[in-house]
């Protein structure tokens, strides 16, 4: 296990200024930590690289209507 400490980064898809933001650190070799800007303390989600690769490229999907 590494103790390097997460190098966190906003995601460029995050809500603005309305505080809908999601920040992930990809510096370890297997993982990607993904946490709530507004909870920096709170819980993390940890993905593998791969898993996370893969959930990247998806498209952007509208919110259904109704």
């Amino acid at each position: 296990m590494s103790t390097e400490a997460p190098a966190w980064r906003k995601s460029s898809y995050s809500g603005g200024s309305e505080g809908d933001c999601l920040e992930f650190a990809s510096n370890f070799p297997d993982i990607v930590a993904v946490r709530d800007t507004k909870t920096p303390t709170g819980p993390t989600l940890t993905f593998s690289s791969a898993a996370w690769s893969a959930f990247l490229p998806l498209p952007k999907r509208e919110a259904p209507k109704g």
